[in-house]
């Protein structure tokens, strides 16, 4: 992985560029938060008997990413990745086999595809699809709600990489 770059959102900018200023700021905080290590640093728990780590972290921002974008805005048919209605925090639950380079890629793969599908559409437009809760959302909407998903986790992000090696930042 390239050590990510992270720009500052704009500090005066028509709404739908602070939005998606935003949300690329959190997404790169995310990264930035796991540059540097390795997958067995990656994989380090917090506390016990939590699961939480920073693969896991990306892992649940891979289902995220798809819930939101695939899902609810575009109605695509989006099978999870990482979980199943028998472990419903799959995501969390790593096993030898999961890496984060595999992660690292499907993680950048949703947000390109996310990308993708938020082009031509306006902040009021509504979703197409609806989430479990029955509702539709307009684009303004998850925009927020992405940007408070990934801004709670990078407080996690952040902890678990000050116990991993002491590095804290923004």
């Amino acid at each position: 992985m390239t050590e990510p770059q992270r720009s500052e959102p704009p500090v005066t900018a028509d709404e739908r560029t602070m939005l998606e200023g935003w949300l690329e700021y959190h997404r790169d905080t995310l990264a930035m938060k796991c540059a540097g290590l390795d997958d067995k640093q990656l994989r380090t728990a917090s506390v016990p008997p939590s699961e939480l780590s920073l693969l896991g972290l990306v892992r649940h921002m891979v289902e995220v990413e798809r819930g939101w974008f695939r899902k609810v805005l575009a109605d695509e048919e989006t099978p999870p990745l990482y979980y199943s209605e028998e472990d419903p925090d799959g995501e969390f639950h790593l096993t030898e086999a999961d890496t984060w380079d595999e992660a690292y890629a499907t993680w950048r793969a949703e947000i390109a595809h996310a990308r993708r599908l938020v082009d031509g559409r306006s902040l009021d437009d509504l979703s197409t699809g609806r989430h479990r809760s029955g509702e539709q959302f307009n684009l303004r909407w998850i925009y927020t709600h992405m940007i408070e998903e990934y801004a709670r986790h990078n407080g996690h992000a952040d902890l678990l990489r000050e116990r991993i090696d002491g590095v804290t930042g923004d």
